[in-house]
């Protein structure tokens, strides 16, 4: 029985692919949710690798998720923008989801952007609002962190306070008046997947201090942490949760909300990571 390869061997061997297709080392990576992948066309100098040439990349198999690694900048800030979410449901461990996060790390990353299309908890929120995300509730229980010690990168316990960098969440608050963009600020809740959330559950979430619920992010968080990566989160709110609203819940209308909101959500990052790029150049 062949031995499987140590996590960091794995992370060693994809980042040794990735280098020597000569792409631009990136020091910021967005995480783009379902729909979100349009960003892509406002990156400069873009250079787009498959993820089926990235050694022991787990392949997504979800609409929306198209599976590429795009390179490129805003302005002069260098950007991997990363179209190859995997998620839980698909059958994946959570070692797998956060792949991409230490794959990231190991080019030189220093802030990971995690984005994500949500179902609204707080009937306050309208489909096609923007949503930072202040805080999580790991409503799963389990974390990519788990498992041998030869499996993990980094400390086996993580300190989550401050996990969405204060400093990004005002440069974002800034960008968005600019922009003249409504956005909402909230605590976004994991919940495994792929069926959505009973009415009843929509209830006890938002009871519980949840604002958004998706079926992703949180593990790509917790790994870019161990990382030391600094993390902002946006949350785009494609539809209210069951109860809240008479329409039922469809990916392909989560994936065309999210398509269609894609505007504001571009010009928004794209105001906001020069801003980062700068801090992060001259801290």
């Amino acid at each position: 029985m062949v031995k499987k390869k140590t996590l960091k061997i794995r992370v060693r061997e994809a980042v040794q692919a990735i280098e020597s297709r000569g792409v631009h080392r990136p020091s910021v990576a967005i995480i783009l949710g379902s729909g979100l992948g349009g960003f892509v066309d406002a990156l400069q100098e873009a250079q787009t690798l498959s993820v089926g040439d990235i050694p022991h990349y787990p392949l997504p198999s979800v609409p929306g998720h198209a599976g590429f690694w795009v390179f490129g900048r805003i302005d002069t800030t260098p950007i991997l923008a990363i179209q190859g979410r995997v998620h839980m449901y698909e059958g994946y461990s959570l070692e797998e989801v956060a792949f991409p996060v230490h794959v990231a790390a190991g080019l030189g990353v220093k802030t990971l952007i995690v984005t994500t299309s949500c179902g609204g908890l707080n009937p306050t929120f309208q489909a096609g609002d923007l949503m930072l995300i202040r805080d999580h509730i790991n409503f799963i229980g389990k974390s990519p962190l788990r498992g041998a010690i030869d499996r993990i990168l980094g400390s086996r316990f993580v300190d989550l306070s401050g996990a969405y960098d204060p400093e990004w969440l005002q440069l974002a608050r800034e960008s968005a008046n600019k922009n003249k963009i409504l956005l909402r600020e909230g605590t976004f809740i994991w919940m495994s997947g792929p069926n959505y959330e009973t009415a009843a559950e929509v209830r006890m979430l938002h009871a519980l201090g949840g604002d958004a619920v998706s079926m992703s992010t949180v593990p790509e968080v917790i790994a870019a942490r161990q990382r030391r990566l600094r993390v902002l989160g946006i949350a785009l709110i494609t539809n209210p949760g069951t109860g809240l609203s008479v329409d039922k819940l469809s990916h392909v209308d989560v994936t065309a909300c999210a398509q269609s909101a894609g505007e504001h959500f571009s010009r928004l990052l794209r105001t906001v990571l020069p801003r980062i790029g700068e801090r992060i150049q001259n801290p």
